[in-house]
């Protein structure tokens, strides 16, 4: 299978890749970012403006599937970069007759998305990350699933919970609009995505991916993902 990851060289894109390639995949890798992408067998590395439509619109030719983990930093600055690359990824897409795709998004976007048994969660950090620092990532995320559910294709968007970084896929859970959980790993959230590339069992709707068998450190999680950057 041919596959294109926008976004490969952030710290989901490059879980894709790997666990990609590791099945036997032909994987193209679209990054502003290539110095971070090793070369391997199987692997083209492409540094592309995955908002750009005369960009895009070469890479995603032959396709068998386009994934996206495209993300920004959170902040209070406007963002447009979930909803361009949606509109210049699924215009390409249609032209070249390209029909799966799945991309990241947030169970933040799920209004009813409320972890059970995570107090401090569900009143401190989620009113504070989630509905402030990350508010208008989150809302332009809304404004990239719009542009998906208004294109034809077989596309599902994959929410995870608080990302953070653990060596290997667990047992993680997946759930219609979002799963109940706080933390979805990056390794569980990629492996979650190319499974259901095959699956299909989310095709048209938001799969919600959780993390249950570990968890992180959630002071150092905070720090890098939203004060210190990646």
């Amino acid at each position: 299978m041919h596959i294109v990851v926008f976004g490969a060289g952030g710290p989901t894109g490059r879980e894709l890749v790997a666990q990609a390639l590791a099945d036997g995949n032909e994987v193209t890798a679209v990054t502003r970012r290539p110095h971070l992408t090793a070369p391997r067998a199987g692997l083209t590395v492409v540094d592309a403006d995955a908002t750009d439509p005369d960009a895009v619109d070469g890479l995603v030719e032959g396709a068998d599937a386009v994934l996206s983990a495209l993300g920004v930093r959170p902040g209070r600055a406007p963002v447009t970069l979930y909803s361009a690359s949606a509109r210049a990824i699924t215009e390409a897409m249609g032209r070249h007759g390209v029909k799966r795709l799945v991309a990241v998004s947030s169970s933040a976007l799920d209004p009813d998305w409320r972890p059970s048994g995570a107090f401090f969660f569900n009143h401190v950090l989620d009113p504070y990350v989630n509905r402030v620092l990350a508010r208008t990532a989150h809302d332009d995320m809304r404004r990239m699933e719009a542009v998906l559910r208004q294109s034809p294709l077989d596309w599902t968007v994959a929410r995870p919970s608080g990302l953070f970084d653990h060596p290997e896929p667990t047992r993680y859970r997946i759930a219609q609009d979002s799963a109940d959980g706080v933390f979805t790993a990056r390794a569980d959230l990629a492996a979650a995505m190319l499974r259901e590339v095959a699956d299909r069992r989310f095709v048209r709707a938001a799969m919600g991916v959780v993390t249950k068998d570990v968890k992180p450190n959630v002071p150092r999680m905070i720090w890098r993902e939203a004060v210190r950057g990646r």
